[in-house]
């Protein structure tokens, strides 16, 4: 079976114990890769929760006969989704010769420039960035017969207009997509909290084993106000180690408790959420605790309440911190992940700076210890 971008789905089943998703909720393909078997899909929610195929999660397409063949804007948007997709790309390469790894000079003068001419609109800084043609038409039969939702018109059936609707669809996608990248890159150079420091050695896939990273929860991302996604908090630590391509992370008490402190408030907006939905009373209790564990501290060390997330009474565990006083916070039973220092609205902990150039790979690796 495969899935094109634009097809409206439900889901059905998701092993991933912290999403708010439940069986019923519907979205749109955005994305689907058929080796990994990994289904990419924009939740009505507002989840951009990725489906696991072969790890057991399960979508099943709304039937025809709830829809119907898919209206012509249906098919437009499946054409901008796929442009997006593109635009991103483009985008990210551009980044790598401009204020990456391929540039010269200073990247981070260039990014405020870019970022100045994003906001003031700025002819030549808008016309050095990534964009569609849109006049080339010999892609257009290509893009129209791989991404159009399944029950769309042949290309051969549309008329002059709808395939130039098509084509303009594609490229919109592509050219608001790259520049929200463009734009999405140029914050990744400079600092989060403003200042200039380099923190390209916290990128994510610069964490090493032994060295110092920001980590989030991959049920983390959430839409802020702007539609883009965002991480609430990001947790300094130490990666120790992976689990099933998961971080595990050691961190410090203060951070902990940010993390304890971020669950409670993840499972507070949950039940606000339900309580806009009028579920109310035990049933309201019964869900937030089958959705998200419980966390606390006793002491010094932190309690973890998943009973009811995995309907066994025996899953409670007491995490101790280690002889430097360090914690592991559900590593290698959460989805924690490397994420960028700018994907978070905040951070808890302290950013450590780069290694100096000086330091031996012993100093380094201390210092990366104590973060």
């Amino acid at each position: 079976m495969t899935y094109q971008p634009g097809e409206r789905v439900a889901l059905e089943h998701t092993s991933d114990p912290h999403t708010l998703l439940r069986p019923g909720d519907e979205g749109t393909v955005r994305h689907y890769n058929p080796d990994q078997q990994v289904l990419e899909v924009n939740w009505d929610s507002g989840s951009r929760l990725s489906m696991l195929l072969e790890a057991g999660d399960r979508v099943r397409r709304i039937p025809a006969d709830k829809t119907g063949d898919p209206g012509w804007e249906q098919v437009l948007d499946g054409l901008r989704i796929a442009g997006a997709a593109a635009g991103r790309d483009a985008a990210v390469w551009w980044a790598q010769n401009v204020i990456g790894g391929r540039a010269t000079g200073d990247g981070r003068e260039v990014a405020r420039q870019v970022l100045a001419g994003i906001d003031d609109v700025d002819p030549p800084v808008i016309d050095g960035l990534p964009a569609a043609d849109r006049y080339i038409l010999a892609e257009d039969r290509h893009r129209y017969a791989e991404h159009a939702p399944q029950g769309a018109p042949t290309w051969e059936d549309l008329t002059a207009r709808q395939r130039d609707q098509t084509r303009w669809a594609w490229c919109d996608g592509f050219d608001n997509a790259a520049e929200a990248e463009v734009a999405r890159q140029c914050r990744i150079v400079l600092h989060p909290h403003g200042d200039d420091r380099d923190i390209s050695h916290l990128a994510p896939d610069r964490v090493r084993p032994g060295g110092p990273g920001v980590f989030g929860g991959d049920w983390a991302w959430a839409p802020n106000g702007d539609g883009q996604m965002r991480i609430p908090v990001g947790f300094v630590g130490t990666l120790v180690d992976t689990w099933n391509g998961w971080a595990v992370f050691t961190c410090t008490r203060q951070v902990a408790e940010a993390i304890v402190a971020e669950q409670r408030d993840a499972r507070d907006r949950y039940r606000q959420q339900l309580a806009a939905e009028g579920i109310s009373g035990q049933r309201q209790d019964r869900m937030v605790d089958e959705a998200m564990a419980r966390l606390w501290f006793d002491g010094d060390v932190i309690v973890a309440d998943e009973t009811r997330v995995h309907d066994d009474p025996d899953a409670t565990e007491r995490i101790s911190p280690n002889s430097d006083g360090r914690y592991v916070v559900m590593g290698r039973a959460w989805t924690w992940l490397p994420v960028h220092p700018y994907d978070c609205d905040r951070i808890a902990g302290d950013i450590p700076d780069p290694p100096s150039p000086a330091s031996t790979p012993a100093t380094a690796t201390k210092g990366a210890a104590d973060a």
